[in-house]
C-alpha cells in the first residue's frame, strides 16, 4: 500500500491556470490511487492561512505532502515526475 500523496490546490474562481490544473488532475489522477486533492479557495480565511504560511504569490498555488511544488501551474511531466518520486520514498 502506497503512502497517500496529499496534494492541496488554493484556487481563485475564474482562473485559468487553476482550470488547466484540475483538468491535468482528471487526466492523470486515476493513474495514482493514492492521491488524495483538497482544492482550497484564495478568498476563505484558510485559502489565506495557506497563501501566508508557503508565501503563495499566484494561483493556482499547488502543495504536496506540505510543501510549495509550484504556483501558477505545472505541466503534466512536473506532476508525474513528483508523484513518481513520492510513490518510491
Amino acid at each position: 500500500m502506497n503512502k497517500p500523496i496529499k496534494m492541496t490546490l488554493v484556487t481563485k474562481e475564474g482562473c485559468g491556470h487553476c482550470a488547466q490544473t484540475k483538468e491535468l488532475l482528471k487526466k492523470i489522477g486515476p493513474e495514482y490511487p493514492e492521491l488524495e486533492v483538497k482544492e482550497v479557495d484564495m478568498t476563505t480565511p484558510e485559502g489565506q492561512e495557506l497563501i501566508g504560511a508557503y508565501s503563495i504569490m499566484s494561483s493556482p498555488g499547488i502543495i504536496i505532502n506540505d510543501e510549495l511544488f509550484a504556483m501558477g501551474g505545472t505541466t503534466e511531466r512536473e506532476l508525474r515526475e513528483k508523484f513518481e518520486e513520492l510513490k518510491k520514498s
